[in-house]
């Protein structure tokens, strides 16, 4: 049995009502809410690091990552880590949607991912003791930037760095306060930019996970303890933001289903959780591993961390993703037949090819006329 195996094991609890659709497909489409996506393969958030003006407003660049992709096939598409306040950002160089001037930036984005087919949504995020991180533009990468270079002082659950990074200082319960109305906000300004959907980025060691972990959550207030105080800001983000978007725009929840640390974050907590989110209206686990706790061995192999999506898919009886080392077609269709997710994330193999999707049809032996090209395009199909 693989590692990735046995920390996965024993949480099957049975078949819901979500895994009962019979011949379910890659490019079958998927309605949460009011949102259909064309097919199952989405791509998901990735840090292009790409806004050199430091002002948090996608540029042409942005316009040209996610517009190939949608042209390329993809079903829905997840904007990158977007900063709810400058201080959430994770580098200088991060995009935001912490005032109105970031809202007309995404707009034609958003417009044209649309208008060549795919759903787009926006994951929001604040980095807490993770964040003024260095990007190309300011060095220190992979290390804290100074606040004469342009850093800031980062903020966390309690007052305990992430490896050589500056010492975050602990959140009181005002600024908790605030940062529930930050993420309140950039959800307004999503649906107002024209996104479908929202995603609250609860994976990957940034605030939210922070305040989930049992091994950097050290508080003596309602904010730590037990699973139910370390969840509680969670749980506030999402009330806040599930009352201020439209019933027919779906939230979705990233989490990090282990930080693969003994004592740590784990599956257990991670369905127990899932369960508690679709009682307050969130729609979907996006499903990761990772990134809470440095130093760690992950034991990355292909389709790695589809174990886990299949877990809280079947303990939570919620709609999952499955992502990490997802590269073939064949593979990305039976984790889809197999009812392991409902959709797959195509990551970096999306970053080599912007047209996957349309490569996959052509694999699985999809016919051009169901396979998702744009009209010009067909004349060059596979």
């Amino acid at each position: 049995m693989s590692a990735t195996k046995h920390a996965a094991e024993g949480m099957d609890s049975g078949e819901g009502m979500i895994h009962r659709t019979k011949g379910v497909g890659l490019f079958d489409p998927l309605t949460i809410r009011g949102v259909t996506a064309r097919n199952r393969i989405w791509l998901p958030p990735m840090d292009m690091y790409s806004v050199f003006a430091r002002d948090g407003k996608p540029t042409p660049f942005h316009y040209q990552h996610y517009v190939s992709r949608a042209m390329g096939g993809f079903g829905l598409i997840i904007a990158e880590s977007t900063a709810v306040s400058p201080e959430g950002r994770i580098s200088p160089c991060d995009v935001g949607l912490w005032n109105d001037d970031q809202v007309e930036a995404w707009r034609w984005i958003v417009r044209d991912v649309r208008d060549a087919g795919a759903v787009m949504g926006v994951q929001l995020n604040h980095a807490g003791r993770k964040g003024s991180t260095g990007c190309v533009p300011t060095g220190h990468i992979a290390d804290s930037v100074p606040l004469e270079e342009g850093g800031w002082a980062t903020v966390a659950p309690s007052a305990e760095a992430y490896g050589r990074y500056a010492v975050p200082r602990e959140l009181t319960a005002a600024e908790i306060d605030g940062i529930v109305d930050d993420f309140t906000a950039a959800a307004r300004r999503a649906v107002s930019a024209g996104f479908q959907f929202i995603e609250l980025h609860g994976a990957h060691g940034y605030l939210i996970s922070q305040f989930l972990d049992p091994l950097i959550n050290h508080r003596d207030d309602e904010y730590g303890g037990g699973l139910e105080g370390r969840s509680l800001f969670l749980m506030r983000v999402v009330d806040a933001v599930r009352a201020a978007i439209p019933d027919d725009i779906p939230l979705f929840v990233r989490l990090s289903a282990t930080d693969w640390a003994a004592g740590g974050w784990d599956l257990t907590q991670t369905v127990e959780l899932s369960r508690a989110l679709k009682s307050h209206g969130v729609d979907l686990v996006d499903v990761s591993t990772g990134g809470l706790v440095p130093g760690v061995s992950v034991p990355v192999e292909p389709g790695y961390q589809v174990p886990f999506a299949r877990k809280v898919r079947r303990g939570a009886d919620i709609p999952v993703t499955a992502v990490g080392l997802i590269t073939k077609p064949k593979q990305a269709n039976k984790i889809i037949r197999n009812h392991e997710a409902d959709a797959v994330e195509i990551g970096r193999a999306a970053l080599r090819d912007p047209y996957w999707p349309l490569r996959a049809a052509h694999k699985l032996g999809v016919d051009v006329k169901d396979a998702p090209y744009p009209f010009p395009y067909v004349r060059g199909a596979f």
